[in-house]
């Protein structure tokens, strides 16, 4: 009979069991732990890129938050629907931008009702008070527009513009890691690292004033259904001074 520990236990498949064949018992250089990752993807799917960033912060305290927006070189490969919440000649601009929704009471009636069809979301200052009203729908999504990632804002068109490129919003959680995309498989080696390249860059620019000690302590890539390649952050100044 087996017992609660067994139930619990994760079960992979033969496929993600033989690509962890591939990942090496020691740390490996930034340009291969991408190459590594991308090789052992095995989806039938266009899988996605992600890094996993551990960070020498403490987010409970304010001076220490990590979190701010990049526009990746190659963007992310995906269409990203956007939604802006906006009143006037807005409304006109961000149609003309591409938004693919947009409006004031009505899209927040909509938001109530249910309807959560977009994948970013831009606010102008003046509807916050409208956004305030469906936070706890859009907050726990990632869906909320904030003035610290620049979708709170007065310049409609940019910014959506920016969204529709591949704008990659990022924040460091509880635990102190950092989870970003970084594009599709298909994009291949080369353009996964300017991506990566960018966003670390980004990263470093935010550190807050609070860090002390290493500020980026482990990182790993991995593809949508394949392990994590571990960096060796030794290695990371050399790739960023590249």
């Amino acid at each position: 009979m087996k017992n609660d520990k067994d139930k619990k236990m994760p079960k992979h498949g033969k496929k993600f069991l033989t690509a962890c064949k591939a990942v090496p018992k020691e740390w490996t250089s930034v340009e291969d732990a991408v190459a590594k990752s991308l090789a052992s993807a095995f989806a039938k799917f266009d899988e996605n890129v992600d890094v996993a960033l551990r960070l020498g912060v403490d987010p409970k305290y304010s001076d220490q938050m990590v979190r701010g927006a990049i526009t990746l070189p190659h963007g992310l490969g995906k269409q990203v629907r956007v939604a802006v919440f906006c009143k006037g000649e807005k409304q006109n601009e961000a149609k003309e931008a591409g938004a693919d929704i947009f409006g004031a009471e009505d899209l927040v009636a909509k938001v109530k009702e249910g309807w959560l069809e977009f994948d970013a979301a831009v606010a102008t200052p003046d509807c916050m008070a409208l956004v305030g009203q469906v936070g706890r729908i859009l907050g726990p999504r990632g869906l909320m527009p904030n003035a610290k990632t620049g979708t709170v804002t007065m310049d409609v068109a940019k910014t959506v513009h920016e969204l529709k490129a591949g704008r990659v919003e990022y924040k460091v959680d509880k635990a102190g890691i950092l989870h970003a995309p970084l594009g599709k498989v298909s994009f291949g080696t080369e353009k996964i690292l300017d991506n990566l390249k960018a966003l670390l860059k980004a990263v470093n620019q935010s550190k807050p004033s609070g860090a002390k000690g290493t500020y980026m302590v482990t990182m790993s890539i991995s593809t949508t259904m394949g392990p994590g390649f571990k960096v060796d952050m030794g290695q990371v100044k050399k790739f960023l001074d590249a």
